[in-house]
């Protein structure tokens, strides 16, 4: 399998790792062969060994001596725990982008605009790409970027991919749950942190959930 296209190649072994992690490729408690993964990207294990520590730092596998890297077996109530301080953040990036987003939301509306789209064909794979790439425009439009670098440090598209397809976290509507920020922003109220913040409280998996397998 060839990964994405991204900026590093610590990056695109990263990428190929979650993928392969969300899809069911490599199931919870499974062990992950680095040498094995170089092999089948043609590459050395030094960027591999890199990206599989950055996944661990985000508790998505765990080592052990003599018993090499696994995937670590995540309840909800793991995937949990991002989601206030993930929540915490993006009410600071409302607030701090709201002026500039009530005058162009520009950078948010296509995302919506695909979710529509996503929802209406049941598309996990798009439902994830564009949740993620809408709150990572209203991060990004706050014009900070120690709270982007903080925020991105969450692990936050790992997370929502598993919550979505993994945890089969469902809400009613993506597109309308979006849609509806958007408006906020636009209109200028003056409630939009606590909104955001609720909104993604509201998507977090809920203790009691097990893995789905996709």
């Amino acid at each position: 399998m060839t990964p994405p296209v991204v900026h590093s190649l610590r990056e695109q072994i990263r990428e190929h790792i979650v993928e392969g992690i969300v899809s069911g490729r490599w199931q919870p408690g499974e062990r992950i062969v680095e040498r094995r993964i170089a092999t089948e990207l043609q590459v050395s294990q030094t960027p591999v060994r890199e990206a599989l520590r950055e996944l661990e730092s985000l508790r998505l596998i765990e080592s052990a001596p003599n018993k090499g890297v696994r995937v670590r077996n995540l309840s909800a109530a793991d995937l949990e725990e991002s989601y206030p301080v993930r929540a915490g953040l993006e009410q600071i990036a409302a607030e701090l982008a709201a002026e500039r987003l009530a005058e162009d939301c520009s950078a948010l509306e296509p995302h919506v605009a695909a979710l529509y789209e996503a929802d209406t064909a049941n598309d996990g794979t798009g439902q994830v790409l564009h949740t993620v790439g809408f709150h990572r425009e209203l991060v990004r439009a706050a014009g900070n970027s120690v709270l982007l670098h903080t925020w991105e440090g969450l692990g936050i598209e790992v997370f929502t991919a598993l919550s979505i397809r993994w945890l089969g976290t469902v809400q009613q509507s993506y597109a309308e749950e979006h849609q509806e920020l958007v408006e906020a922003f636009r209109r200028r109220d003056p409630n939009i942190g606590p909104m955001v913040k609720v909104h993604v409280l509201g998507c977090a998996p809920r203790p009691g959930s097990g893995p789905r397998r996709a």
